[in-house]
C-alpha cells in the first residue's frame, strides 16, 4: 500500500511505516480511506482498491488506521510476521521459501488478476532478481510491495 517512489526500507523501522501511512493518509485525518488510496492511486480500478482495503481493513470499518496498516506492512514487533508473511507463505506454492515465475503466476491467476509473462517477470524484477531466477525471498517480496 505505498506509492510509487515512496521506499519503506528498512522495512520493519516503524518511523518508515509511519511516514509512508501520512503519505497515503491524503486527507490527514488519522485513517486510510478508500478516497486517500484513490489519491494515491489514480491510475488503479475500484477493484484494486477494493481488493487492498480488504486486505487492510482487519476491522472492516472502511479504513485503514496505522496498527491494520503496520500489520500488513511489517512485523507486529513481538515477533511474527504478520498478513504479509502469511501471504508470501500462500504464494509459494512449491514451499521452497522464495516465490518464483511459477508460484507468482499461479497465484495471480488464481486471485484473478490476467497478467503476460512480462508482467511477471517485472514484478520479480522489482524484487532485484531475473524473471528467470529462481524467485524473490520474503524481504525481496516486501521490496516488490514497496514499489
Amino acid at each position: 500500500m505505498c506509492p510509487t517512489g515512496t521506499s519503506l526500507w528498512p522495512a520493519r523501522d516503524i518511523s518508515d511505516l509511519r511516514s509512508a501511512f501520512e503519505v497515503l493518509d491524503a486527507d490527514h485525518d488519522g485513517k486510510i480511506s478508500r478516497e486517500d488510496l484513490k489519491t494515491s492511486y489514480a491510475d488503479a480500478d475500484d477493484a484494486v482498491i477494493g481488493t487492498m482495503m480488504t486486505v487492510a481493513d482487519s476491522n472492516n470499518d472502511g479504513y485503514v488506521e496505522y496498527d491494520e496498516f503496520e500489520k500488513v506492512l511489517n512485523s507486529d514487533n513481538r515477533g511474527s510476521n504478520g498478513v504479509m508473511k502469511d501471504m508470501f507463505k500462500s504464494m509459494d506454492r512449491d514451499g521452497d521459501g522464495k516465490v518464483g515465475f511459477g508460484d507468482l503466476t499461479s497465484y495471480l491467476s488464481s486471485a484473478g488478476f490476467e497478467v503476460n509473462d512480462d508482467e511477471i517477470k517485472a514484478m520479480l524484477g522489482l524484487g532485484g532478481v531475473d524473471g528467470e531466477a529462481d524467485g524473490v525471498t520474503f524481504d525481496e517480496f516486501l521490496k516488490i510491495l514497496a514499489v
